[in-house]
């Protein structure tokens, strides 16, 4: 089954599932658990033998960011319980008079925190969430806020752990400057500026569609799915408490790049951010703003010892359904990857038939990298996969593999955002504290629409050779289908 065309079925049948059920933990498992009988064949016990040694295997691998995930939420449950959200929340209600105010800071905090699309998902959500919900905004929208700021922002980040991945993806001795490469991506990256564009609509005019607008109404008819617990407030924290703490948790996160990346030992800035540990930078990050936080809360007192102490648990109960299921996720991406399933080798051999095709290898690559990224949940694993066979195709010098490079992550992106088991997209819930299926929901059908644009953009950037003509076709398509959307709401509130 490896390599084949049933290699596809796992993910095709917990993402199914998922959907239709709205119970992401089965679903999962019941996908990992078709992937290993497919794996291993009719052997129960092997089949979930296999699963938990896979299951092993990456949570060893991700053990870093599980930390991160662990000692954020401590973070966020100590800010929450200290009273530096609620006086945070007042403050910023003075501030910001609307909704749409609410909604617009929400982004300026997610593009200015481009750095990693982990950090960017818990942060934006930890501070934007008190403010959002005094203007009423759902759940579900700040979601998509949340996870259209995360990874359209950071692959089109110079300095972000996303650039690191893509220059790390070509092939040795290949000739290419990952860096410069991944620099000359950024124009031609449509479905990042697009989506970015599509969200300011979104939020200027205020109109919502197809599952988010359904989503909106029930919530206006009091039917509220989203998550609502909240910690006890038992501190007399200020807005100094909340800001402290998250300009100390950026800047630790950039520095412990820069410290893992070889900064200290004499590397340049951008080669350190090419070569830094993402993963364990985060770690280091939190792990010294935690630290930071109890000496700025502790000797003011602003919360008790005990109290400081407590919120190591509830931090950790707060994040164990996003670490369950990326534990899930993680598991299913790896029976699909080359070790057993190989999702990657049956992709290989479709684009090596298809290869001679030069017009339309632009919007192949995208379509291919969409569809392995919401099957796989993993854009950096989709890019890593096409990348080389992009550089293999075109070489060196051919004008046209930035291009074709711009819509494998482009695709990457898409597919990473539209899929359930995608850990940006789990995050982006955790962080808006929105029930997942939810967010998945009401994102899917804006996402779509953006992605259509794009694949007209890649297309006409690949029968002109010019990728500018790709990003004027993609704007011009998304600008008239905007007009058509405004109109149709006008025509609606007329009657």
């Amino acid at each position: 089954m490896s390599a084949t065309i049933w290699s596809l079925l796992p993910p095709i049948i917990a993402i199914v599932l998922a959907l239709v059920t709205k119970e992401v933990y089965s679903s999962l498992l019941i996908g990992i658990l078709a992937g290993a009988f497919l794996f291993v064949g009719a052997n129960p016990v092997t089949a979930v033998e296999t699963t938990f040694e896979i299951m092993s295997n990456k949570i060893g691998e991700n053990a870093h960011i599980l930390i991160f995930l662990v000692l954020l939420g401590i973070l966020v449950a100590l800010i929450t319980k200290s009273g530096a959200s609620r006086s945070y929340g007042n403050w910023a209600t003075k501030t910001i008079k609307s909704q749409r105010g609410a909604l617009l800071a929400t982004t300026c905090l997610g593009v200015l925190i481009f750095v990693d699309d982990y950090f960017n998902c818990l942060t934006v959500g930890t501070v934007m969430r008190p403010v959002t919900d005094k203007y009423k905004v759902t759940r579900a929208k700040l979601a998509y806020i949340i996870d259209a700021t995360a990874a359209p922002v950071c692959i089109i980040a110079p300095i972000s752990s996303w650039a690191a991945a893509v220059g790390s993806s070509l092939p040795e001795n290949s000739g290419i400057d990952g860096f410069r490469l991944f620099l000359q991506t950024i124009p031609f990256n449509l479905y990042a500026l697009l989506t970015i564009a599509f969200m300011l609509f979104i939020i200027f005019t205020q109109i919502d569609f197809s599952k988010m607008k359904s989503y909106e109404i029930s919530k206006q008819n009091g039917f509220d799915t989203s998550n609502h617990s909240e910690l006890p407030i038992i501190g007399k924290g200020r807005v100094i408490d909340l800001v402290l703490p998250i300009v100390v948790l950026i800047a630790a996160c950039i520095l412990a790049m820069l410290y893992t990346g070889g900064l200290f030992e004499g590397v340049g800035i951008v080669e350190a951010f090419a070569n830094c540990s993402s993963a364990k930078s985060l770690v280091l990050g939190s792990f010294f703003t935690l630290i930071f936080t109890f000496l700025l809360y502790i000797p003011r007192k602003v919360l008790r010892f005990e109290d400081f102490c407590a919120s190591f648990v509830e931090g950790f109960k707060a994040m164990t359904p996003a670490i369950m299921i990326l534990c899930l996720a993680w598991t299913l991406s790896g029976i699909c990857s080359n070790e057993y399933l190989n999702i990657g080798g049956f992709v290989s051999s479709i684009i090596s038939v298809d290869s001679a095709i030069g017009a339309i290898l632009p919007v192949l690559f995208f379509l291919i990298s969409l569809g392995l990224a919401f099957a796989t949940g993993t854009s950096w694993g989709t890019f890593g996969i096409l990348i080389p066979i992009a550089v293999a195709v075109f070489g060196s010098t051919n004008p046209m593999l930035v291009v074709t490079v711009a819509a494998t992550l482009s695709g990457a992106v898409c597919g990473d955002h539209i899929s359930p088991i995608s850990d940006t997209t789990i995050l982006a819930s955790a962080g808006a504290q929105c029930n997942h299926i939810d967010h998945v929901s009401t994102q899917i059908p804006y996402a779509m629409l953006v992605s259509a644009c794009c694949l007209v953009g890649f297309l006409a950037a690949g029968i002109f050779h010019n990728g500018w003509i790709g990003l004027i076709v993609g704007f011009v398509l998304e600008g008239i289908t905007m007009t058509i959307i405004l109109f149709k709401q006008k025509r609606s509130d007329l009657r």
